[in-house]
């Protein structure tokens, strides 16, 4: 009979393995994944896929894994800790971006280990990304070493200029101390790390850039043998004696239509939603709306790609490109978007505030959803003999649309929102869409120069006082809108932290900007505490008292000249708010407990239980895998409480509870759906033999006696088992599976719950 057992389960186990390895993985390889397109990477399909890292920064949830040959770039979930070398499992789907990446769900460890061999790698493999996302080994020359704020996380890390191969490469290294960079300058240096590129905000590749784990991943071939701050001084004039450059870059070539034409200085080209600014010092006649040919070297200009010394033909085929209309936010917006309008023919509506005819330029200031743009029109060079044209007037506080081409001012768009500015080809761009009102601007000065003639004297005086009484109404305004949006967030179930540091900025807007900060009782500290140490005679403490919360803490100002008054005003209202802040906190969690957790047992409820189950089927249909759900009816429970009373049948249920909770794993969850009803989630088995095990353990803790308010009572307990996706692949469809078996078993015995015989504490007679 054993024998026959251990040959039945061998051959379960081999039907469990199967059926998950047979299970289809969409995307289950890196290289898959890496051979989907935009479209296909966009549709999110979960992936699940067995790699080892090679670089992982923790504070930006930045990753990179390896698998033979082939790499990616995977955004993790917060609080992980890995290292190079780790073997993990990543779950998750894929998204679209340069190339595709992961947006991970879940990471497991499976082991340590060594990360990939490096292979060396060249400039021209880098930049063609040949190897992207890979872990490589290059020889290059440190140009420069500086400690500087990652992104915009504000860690500090190493920013190292190479050379590599003659061409510029950039690298980040993660290192704090910048006692390690004193020996890298113009050092030539051998470099461990990953390379992936360096992008702008429309996605488009303007540089290689570097990841490196570490200082060890440095290692120093040859040391500048002079130090350069022993250099002889050279003129200024005269620093370009020093300078040698040797340039290898590829001429390339691009078609598009001409949107714009500034002779002598450059072109744009326009291929749907792609645009690239030509640098050209040409005077030939281009017609704009023409399909032309251009050939170039590339640059990055402000961060986007470009060509320069550009060179440009007319193919003389009209293909114009239709304007696309905008809005300020989708013109200025910045960060990591493949829609970004920099360099495209666009078309803006606003409200002319201002037009200057200057030397170089005509400009046109407009108000656009409450921001200032300007249209600019720029004179043609000096070797043009066309005089200009008489600028077009058009009435201030006319609604007009103005078309060209989109130009960012000199800053960086990959971090956020950047001025930009509407370049326009000829005065035909300024269409005008709504007249000016009669009672613009112009005539509303003189009306108001008139008045201020009549009433000088008297408007002088109302004018003071008008101007102090709107300044205490928009403070007064100020202070409300900002209450406003503090109760808001308590309402809104907001992070306590936050809240307090809110209420804290609010108390010194109050108090004219003075530091101000408090301590709770419970040790948290919000607020704008001076990071240098200040005399505890200057810093004014204010214990905080509350009807509900007594002993809540202190508010601590740091003002000279604040009135007692206005204080106390500021921080009585601060007390308040805080303690309203720190009671919500806490009824807030009380209730997400009740809600989830069983109020006399401390386990989860039905609720919670039906909640895990729902999300447990979502994870298990994605990676094929199994898990079992387990039922238990305590047997004649009633008895207990009709013998002994409600009170000891709640201690029998919490001492049960904790027996059950012994016998479980740590990812088991236990859960009280009913009276007397309980249910395991097992996520972690790989056939029914294991969730059969976990059943046996359940059944077996019952086994002893329970000794309950000094009576010994014996009980027993029904239990039935589903499994996913055997007995069902809907959460109902699994309860109702396990709760037939424990039927099916609870018919099937006899007896259950049996009060027996013991002694009472305290010497009392036992309870018979």
């Amino acid at each position: 009979m054993l024998l026959k057992r251990l040959v039945h389960g061998f051959v379960m186990a081999l039907l469990c393995a199967g059926s998950v390895w047979a299970a289809p993985r969409r995307g289950s390889t890196l290289g898959r994944i890496n051979e989907l397109s935009y479209a296909e990477a966009s549709r999110h399909m979960p992936v699940s896929v067995t790699a080892t890292v090679t670089y992982f920064r923790s504070y930006e949830n930045l990753l990179f894994v390896q698998d033979g040959d082939v790499a990616i770039y995977v955004k993790t979930p917060a609080n992980l800790k890995l290292v190079p070398g780790d073997r993990v499992l990543i779950r998750g789907t894929s998204h679209e971006s340069f190339r595709s990446y992961i947006q991970a769900s879940n990471i497991t460890l499976l082991h340590h280990g060594a990360p990939p061999a490096p292979v060396a790698a060249t400039y021209r493999q880098m930049i063609r990304g040949e190897i992207d996302c890979r872990r490589v080994r290059v020889r290059a020359l440190i140009r420069a070493a500086d400690l500087t704020p990652s992104s915009i996380f504000l860690v500090p890390d190493t920013y190292l200029q190479m050379l590599v191969d003659g061409a510029h490469v950039d690298a980040h290294m993660d290192n704090r101390d910048g006692s390690v960079l004193k020996d890298l300058l113009d050092a030539e240096v051998e470099i461990t790390g990953v390379v992936s590129g360096h992008f702008d905000n429309k996605m488009q590749q303007t540089g290689v850039l570097f990841h490196i784990q570490s200082p060890g991943d440095v290692k120093v071939l040859r040391r500048l043998r002079v130090d350069p701050w022993s250099l002889p001084v050279t003129p200024m004039d005269r620093v370009i004696i020093g300078y040698q450059m040797r340039d290898l870059s590829e001429r390339m070539r691009v078609r598009g239509t001409i949107t714009y034409y500034q002779p002598g200085t450059g072109l744009v080209l326009q291929d749907g939603g792609k645009s690239l600014w030509i640098t050209a010092q040409a005077y030939q006649p281009l017609k704009v709306g023409d399909l032309a040919d251009a050939t170039g070297f590339p640059d990055v200009q402000n961060g986007f790609l470009a060509l320069e010394r550009g060179e440009v033909r007319d193919k003389g085929i009209a293909a114009p490109v239709a304007p696309a209309v905008s809005t300020w936010r989708g013109l200025a917006q910045g960060g990591n978007s493949a829609h970004s309008r920099v360099f495209d023919l666009v078309a803006l509506e606003g409200q002319v505030v201002t037009e200057v005819r200057q030397a170089t330029e005509d400009e046109y200031v407009l108000t656009a959803d409450g921001h200032l743009v300007s249209a600019i029109l720029r004179h043609p060079g000096s070797l043009s003999r066309t005089p200009l044209p008489e600028m077009k007037q058009v009435p201030v506080g006319a609604r007009v649309r103005v078309t060209g081409i989109c130009m960012l001012a000199n800053a960086d768009p990959f971090y956020g929102d950047v001025p930009f500015s509407i370049v326009m080809r000829s005065f035909d761009d300024v269409v005008i869409v709504k007249p000016a009102p009669w009672l613009d601007v112009r005539h509303l000065l003189y009306l108001v120069g008139l008045l201020l003639a009549v009433v000088f004297t008297v408007g002088a005086r109302i004018w003071s006082i008008e101007r102090r009484m709107r300044r205490q109404t928009a403070k007064v305004a100020e202070i409300e809108k900002r209450r406003s949006r503090i109760l808001e967030g308590m309402n809104a179930s907001r992070a306590l932290a936050d809240i307090l540091a809110e209420i804290m900025d609010l108390v010194s807007f109050q108090l004219e900007g003075a530091p101000c900060w408090c301590e709770i009782a419970d040790g948290m500290t919000a607020g704008r505490k001076p990071q240098d140490a200040v005399e505890e005679a200057q810093v004014e403490r204010h214990p905080m008292v509350a009807p509900f919360a007594p002993e809540l803490g202190t508010i601590c100002v740091l003002c000279n000249d604040c009135s007692g008054s206005r204080q106390t005003e500021a921080v009585s209202m601060a007390a308040g708010l805080i303690a309203l802040a720190v009671e919500t906190s806490r009824l807030h969690a009380d209730l997400v407990h009740r809600s989830e957790f069983d109020l006399l047992t401390d386990i989860h409820n039905r609720f919670s239980l039906e909640t895990a189950l729902g999300g447990l089927i979502e994870v298990a249909r994605g990676a094929g895998t199994v898990f079992g759900l387990i039922y238990l009816d305590l047997n004649e429970f009633k008895g207990v409480n009709d013998r002994y009373g409600h009170r000891c049948g709640d201690a029998y249920l919490k001492k049960v509870t904790a027996r059950m909770q012994g016998q479980l794993r740590p990812e088991d969850t236990l859960a009280r759906v009913g009276g007397d009803e309980f249910a395991v989630l097992a996520p972690r088995v790989r056939c029914r033999g294991e969730a059969e095990e976990i059943a046996l353990r359940l059944e077996r803790c019952y086994d002893d006696p329970f000794a309950v308010d000094g009576n010994i009572i014996r009980g027993s307990a029904s239990i039935g088992l589903a499994l996913y996706p055997e007995d069902g692949t809907t959460k109902d469809a699994l309860l109702n599976a396990a709760d037939a078996a424990m039927y099916v078993e609870k018919r099937m015995k006899q007896g259950g719950c049996h009060p027996a015989p013991a002694e009472a504490e305290d010497g009392a007679h036992p309870v018979r």
